[in-house]
């Protein structure tokens, strides 16, 4: 089977291509060196339809599927990674969440305005002592008054601050486990919901993280995703195609870092010769190209199965394992051949190193897609 992309998605990708470099690109260091998440792009990627990419177009979304997907999450990554995580986070957790598990009724509401770019969406699982295991939610949501009362934290919040939609998780039976996990819908107009603690980053520094705080929050019964119970299993599903826009990110941010390298090796002059000229630097480039190809290859295996309905748990978690990893190695080697140069703020590949370790921890560890790879190859 060859991954190609055909003339329609060669179209969108060269698009957000000229979408990137004119609109972000001037503004990559500056979002970065002050932690500024710019809002204000908002109206521009809505009126791309990228607040709602993979949404049917009767929720005024732009019905695309994930191989699209991916490859707008790699070109904005490639320009800057904070804006692809923004993106990725906003369309593959929050809005699929509802999608996913809400009735019509939640939907109308809540999912319209996400894809139609009018709110930002977050999502929450990660909570100070729930990481890695995200079953040992502590958050809790108690029935009263026909609906809940929710107590607790999260922690590590995409768009916790400039959110307008939450889904997040909470126990609403302690006894079954992660059987008594169930997930509901969020506005931050709810009282005794708030957002605090906004972190300050190694990279992604433009994309906004923080915590969410719930002080006796009433939340609705109408607010509860699918069953009671069901939010852990709902989660899971949701980061099984979350993990996809992730390993394109990586993709994304290891191409920038690569195209960054080979410019600077074509143009560095040492002993009379551009580096590039240098069997050693020629060798990091070809194993650089080579890993990105095998990345990008592993990333639309994972979309194309997603598009046509399959399980993907195995196959986006080899993909974010790989294309995460890899985007570290390949920037790494950036700035090596960049020498002293690609350690100062001067020069790009700084940044794409910083940016591409968060892909090896964000939706998963590398260390969790391993234990997920190995329970489906062993199963099989």
């Amino acid at each position: 089977m060859i991954f190609e992309l055909n003339e329609e998605q060669l179209q969108i990708k060269y698009s957000i291509r000229e979408f990137a470099e004119s609109e972000i690109r001037p503004h990559v260091s500056q979002w970065d060196e002050s932690q500024h998440f710019p809002v204000e792009l908002l109206p521009k990627l809505a009126e791309l339809g990228l607040m709602g990419i993979i949404f049917p177009e009767k929720y005024g979304g732009a019905g695309m599927g994930y191989v699209e997907y991916a490859t707008i999450i790699e070109e904005l990554g490639r320009v800057d990674g904070s804006i692809g995580l923004s993106v990725a986070a906003h369309n593959s957790l929050c809005s699929n969440h509802i999608f996913m598990f809400g009735n019509e009724k939640q939907k109308q509401k809540y999912l319209v305005p996400l894809v139609r770019g009018e709110h930002f969406g977050a999502w929450g699982l990660t909570e100070p002592q729930a990481g890695s295991d995200a079953s040992g939610t502590k958050t809790t949501a108690i029935r009263s008054n026909g609906g809940w009362i929710v107590n607790g934290s999260k922690n590590f919040i995409t768009h916790a601050i400039s959110c307008h939609t939450l889904v997040a998780v909470a126990v609403t039976d302690k006894e079954k486990g992660n059987k008594g996990i169930s997930a509901f819908i969020f506005d931050k107009t709810m009282k005794g919901f708030r957002a605090e603690k906004k972190e300050n980053k190694l990279g992604m520094r433009a994309s906004e993280t923080a915590s969410v705080v719930f002080e006796d929050c009433y939340v609705p019964e109408e607010n509860l995703l699918g069953n009671e119970g069901e939010g852990f299993l709902q989660a899971m599903q949701i980061l099984d195609g979350g993990r996809i826009s992730i390993a394109a990110l990586a993709v994304g941010i290891a191409q920038g870092a690569y195209e960054a390298a080979l410019k600077y090796a074509k143009e560095r002059v040492q002993f009379g010769r551009p580096i590039a000229e240098f069997q050693a630097i020629q060798f990091k480039l070809a194993d650089m190209a080579t890993q990105i190809e095998a990345a990008r290859l592993l990333t639309l295996q994972a979309a194309a199965m997603k598009d046509a309905g399959k399980k993907v748990t195995k196959q986006s978690s080899m993909a974010k394992l790989f294309a995460s990893e890899i985007a570290v190695k390949v920037a790494e080697e950036a700035i090596q051949i960049h020498g002293g140069y690609g350690y100062t703020k001067d020069y790009p590949v700084e940044k794409y190193w910083r940016d591409a370790k968060l892909c090896t921890i964000g939706e998963g560890t590398s260390e969790i897609q391993r234990l997920v790879i190995a329970r489906q190859i062993l199963k099989a």
